[in-house]
Protein backbone atom coordinates (compact mmCIF):
# COMPACT_ATOMS: atom_id res chain seq x y z
CA UNK A 1 0.00 0.00 0.00
CA UNK A 2 1.34 3.40 -0.96
CA UNK A 3 1.44 5.77 2.01
CA UNK A 4 0.75 9.43 1.26
CA UNK A 5 2.74 12.14 3.01
CA UNK A 6 1.88 15.66 4.09
CA UNK A 7 4.66 18.14 4.84
CA UNK A 8 3.06 20.72 7.11
CA UNK A 9 4.14 24.18 8.16
CA UNK A 10 6.03 25.12 5.00
CA UNK A 11 6.92 28.78 4.73
CA UNK A 12 9.54 29.11 1.99
CA UNK A 13 10.00 28.13 -1.62
CA UNK A 14 12.99 25.81 -1.13
CA UNK A 15 11.13 23.62 1.34
CA UNK A 16 7.93 23.68 -0.69
CA UNK A 17 9.85 22.56 -3.76
CA UNK A 18 11.64 19.84 -1.78
CA UNK A 19 8.26 18.53 -0.65
CA UNK A 20 6.72 18.59 -4.10
CA UNK A 21 9.77 17.17 -5.89
CA UNK A 22 10.13 14.45 -3.24
CA UNK A 23 6.62 13.16 -3.82
CA UNK A 24 4.55 14.72 -1.05
CA UNK A 25 0.83 14.38 -1.70
CA UNK A 26 0.01 17.37 0.49
CA UNK A 27 1.82 20.54 1.54
CA UNK A 28 0.43 22.42 4.52
CA UNK A 29 0.48 26.16 5.16
CA UNK A 30 -0.27 27.33 8.70
CA UNK A 31 -2.51 30.35 9.21
CA UNK A 32 -2.24 30.67 12.98
CA UNK A 33 -0.12 33.58 14.28
CA UNK A 34 0.96 31.96 17.58
CA UNK A 35 2.68 29.18 15.62
CA UNK A 36 6.34 29.56 14.62
CA UNK A 37 5.22 28.13 11.27
CA UNK A 38 2.65 30.83 10.59
CA UNK A 39 2.51 32.35 7.14
CA UNK A 40 0.80 35.56 6.18
CA UNK A 41 -1.73 35.72 3.41
CA UNK A 42 0.77 37.50 1.19
CA UNK A 43 3.46 34.88 1.87
CA UNK A 44 1.07 32.09 1.00
CA UNK A 45 -0.09 33.89 -2.13
CA UNK A 46 3.51 34.00 -3.34
CA UNK A 47 4.06 30.29 -2.65
CA UNK A 48 0.91 28.28 -3.26
CA UNK A 49 0.40 29.00 -6.98
CA UNK A 50 3.83 27.47 -7.63
CA UNK A 51 2.81 24.03 -6.34
CA UNK A 52 2.27 21.38 -9.00
CA UNK A 53 -1.39 20.63 -9.66
CA UNK A 54 -1.04 17.08 -8.34
CA UNK A 55 -0.01 18.31 -4.86
CA UNK A 56 -2.79 19.38 -2.50
CA UNK A 57 -2.23 22.78 -0.91
CA UNK A 58 -3.73 22.52 2.59
CA UNK A 59 -4.51 25.59 4.68
CA UNK A 60 -4.29 24.81 8.41
CA UNK A 61 -6.55 27.03 10.50
CA UNK A 62 -7.64 27.05 14.13
CA UNK A 63 -11.26 28.05 14.79
CA UNK A 64 -11.17 30.51 11.87
CA UNK A 65 -13.65 33.33 11.40
CA UNK A 66 -15.33 33.84 8.06
CA UNK A 67 -13.16 36.76 7.01
CA UNK A 68 -10.01 34.66 7.35
CA UNK A 69 -11.61 31.80 5.45
CA UNK A 70 -12.64 34.11 2.63
CA UNK A 71 -9.12 35.51 2.38
CA UNK A 72 -7.49 32.08 2.38
CA UNK A 73 -9.68 30.58 -0.34
CA UNK A 74 -8.99 33.68 -2.38
CA UNK A 75 -5.42 32.43 -2.78
CA UNK A 76 -5.16 30.52 -6.07
CA UNK A 77 -4.38 26.85 -5.48
CA UNK A 78 -5.64 26.36 -1.93
CA UNK A 79 -7.44 23.05 -2.31
CA UNK A 80 -8.24 21.84 1.24
CA UNK A 81 -8.78 23.24 4.72
CA UNK A 82 -7.35 21.54 7.81
CA UNK A 83 -9.41 22.42 10.88
CA UNK A 84 -7.20 22.12 13.93
CA UNK A 85 -9.27 23.83 16.59
CA UNK A 86 -12.44 22.84 18.41
CA UNK A 87 -14.69 23.29 15.40
CA UNK A 88 -18.05 21.58 15.92
CA UNK A 89 -19.54 19.34 13.24
CA UNK A 90 -22.01 22.09 12.34
CA UNK A 91 -19.18 24.59 11.97
CA UNK A 92 -17.26 22.16 9.76
CA UNK A 93 -20.29 21.93 7.51
CA UNK A 94 -20.63 25.72 7.45
CA UNK A 95 -16.98 26.05 6.46
CA UNK A 96 -17.37 23.53 3.64
CA UNK A 97 -20.46 25.28 2.33
CA UNK A 98 -18.89 28.73 2.54
CA UNK A 99 -15.54 27.88 0.98
CA UNK A 100 -16.39 25.06 -1.41
CA UNK A 101 -13.28 23.24 -0.21
CA UNK A 102 -12.97 19.75 1.32
CA UNK A 103 -12.04 19.69 4.99
CA UNK A 104 -9.67 17.64 7.10
CA UNK A 105 -10.70 17.61 10.77
CA UNK A 106 -8.04 17.11 13.41
CA UNK A 107 -8.93 14.85 16.34
CA UNK A 108 -6.66 15.21 19.39
CA UNK A 109 -5.69 11.88 20.92
CA UNK A 110 -3.95 10.71 24.08
CA UNK A 111 -5.93 7.54 24.86
CA UNK A 112 -8.26 5.17 23.06
CA UNK A 113 -11.44 6.87 24.26
CA UNK A 114 -10.40 10.08 22.48
CA UNK A 115 -10.97 8.34 19.15
CA UNK A 116 -14.71 8.37 19.86
CA UNK A 117 -14.78 12.08 19.05
CA UNK A 118 -14.15 11.27 15.40
CA UNK A 119 -17.63 9.77 15.00
CA UNK A 120 -19.34 13.17 15.00
CA UNK A 121 -17.38 14.21 11.91
CA UNK A 122 -18.03 11.18 9.71
CA UNK A 123 -20.84 12.87 7.79
CA UNK A 124 -19.36 16.38 7.56
CA UNK A 125 -15.58 16.17 7.10
CA UNK A 126 -13.78 14.68 4.11
CA UNK A 127 -10.76 13.39 6.02
CA UNK A 128 -9.67 12.86 9.62
CA UNK A 129 -6.28 13.61 11.11
CA UNK A 130 -5.33 11.94 14.39
CA UNK A 131 -2.85 14.13 16.25
CA UNK A 132 -1.35 13.95 19.72
CA UNK A 133 -3.29 15.80 22.41
CA UNK A 134 -0.88 18.05 24.34
CA UNK A 135 -0.55 17.07 28.00
CA UNK A 136 -2.02 19.60 30.45
CA UNK A 137 1.42 20.50 31.82
CA UNK A 138 3.01 21.25 28.44
CA UNK A 139 3.96 24.92 28.53
CA UNK A 140 2.99 27.05 25.51
CA UNK A 141 1.37 24.07 23.78
CA UNK A 142 0.09 24.66 20.27
CA UNK A 143 -3.00 23.02 18.75
CA UNK A 144 -0.53 20.87 16.76
CA UNK A 145 3.14 20.66 15.92
CA UNK A 146 4.29 20.04 19.49
CA UNK A 147 6.69 17.21 18.55
CA UNK A 148 4.86 14.70 20.73
CA UNK A 149 3.23 11.43 19.75
CA UNK A 150 0.58 9.15 21.20
CA UNK A 151 0.31 5.38 21.51
CA UNK A 152 -0.18 4.24 17.90
CA UNK A 153 -1.41 0.85 19.13
CA UNK A 154 -4.83 2.34 19.84
CA UNK A 155 -5.27 2.68 16.07
CA UNK A 156 -4.21 -0.89 15.28
CA UNK A 157 -6.94 -2.73 13.43
CA UNK A 158 -9.35 0.21 13.50
CA UNK A 159 -11.30 0.88 10.35
CA UNK A 160 -12.67 4.30 9.44
CA UNK A 161 -15.38 5.12 6.89
CA UNK A 162 -13.30 7.90 5.38
CA UNK A 163 -9.67 8.75 4.54
CA UNK A 164 -7.45 9.48 7.52
CA UNK A 165 -3.96 10.62 8.37
CA UNK A 166 -1.59 10.10 11.32
CA UNK A 167 0.24 13.03 12.89
CA UNK A 168 2.13 13.86 16.07
CA UNK A 169 5.84 13.53 16.75
CA UNK A 170 6.67 11.75 13.51
CA UNK A 171 10.24 11.87 12.17
CA UNK A 172 12.55 9.85 9.97
CA UNK A 173 13.48 7.57 12.85
CA UNK A 174 9.97 6.46 13.82
CA UNK A 175 7.67 6.91 10.84
CA UNK A 176 8.01 3.35 9.53
CA UNK A 177 7.16 1.93 12.95
CA UNK A 178 4.21 4.33 13.20
CA UNK A 179 2.86 3.18 9.84
CA UNK A 180 3.31 -0.49 10.67
CA UNK A 181 1.58 -0.22 14.03
CA UNK A 182 -1.25 2.13 13.15
CA UNK A 183 -1.89 1.05 9.58
CA UNK A 184 -2.00 4.71 8.57
CA UNK A 185 -2.64 5.28 4.86
CA UNK A 186 -1.17 8.77 5.17
CA UNK A 187 1.22 10.57 7.52
CA UNK A 188 1.76 14.20 8.43
CA UNK A 189 5.06 15.68 9.59
CA UNK A 190 6.03 19.16 10.74
CA UNK A 191 8.56 19.48 13.57
CA UNK A 192 10.20 16.22 12.49
CA UNK A 193 11.67 17.89 9.40
CA UNK A 194 12.89 21.08 11.07
CA UNK A 195 16.37 22.33 11.96
CA UNK A 196 14.91 24.51 14.70
CA UNK A 197 11.34 25.25 15.74
CA UNK A 198 9.47 26.56 12.73
CA UNK A 199 12.41 26.31 10.32
CA UNK A 200 12.08 23.46 7.84
CA UNK A 201 15.10 21.78 6.25
CA UNK A 202 14.86 20.69 2.58
CA UNK A 203 17.24 17.78 3.15
CA UNK A 204 15.21 16.50 6.11
CA UNK A 205 12.06 16.77 4.02
CA UNK A 206 13.58 14.76 1.19
CA UNK A 207 14.88 12.15 3.63
CA UNK A 208 11.51 11.76 5.35
CA UNK A 209 9.72 11.35 2.02
CA UNK A 210 12.23 8.77 0.85
CA UNK A 211 11.80 6.73 4.03
CA UNK A 212 8.00 6.77 3.75
CA UNK A 213 8.29 5.51 0.18
CA UNK A 214 10.28 2.54 1.50
CA UNK A 215 7.24 1.54 3.56
CA UNK A 216 5.51 0.22 0.44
Amino acid sequence: MKVATKICGVSDRACMDAAADGGAAYVGFVFFPPSPRNVTLSQAAALVPNLPDEVEAVALVVDPDNSLLDAIVGIPGISMLQLHGVETPSRVLEIKDRTGRPTMKAVKVSEASDLDAATAYFDVADMLLFDAKPPPDLKDALPGGNAISFDWNILTGREWPMPWMLSGGLAAGNVIEAIQISGAPAVDVSSGVERTSGLKDPDLIRSFLSIVKSAL
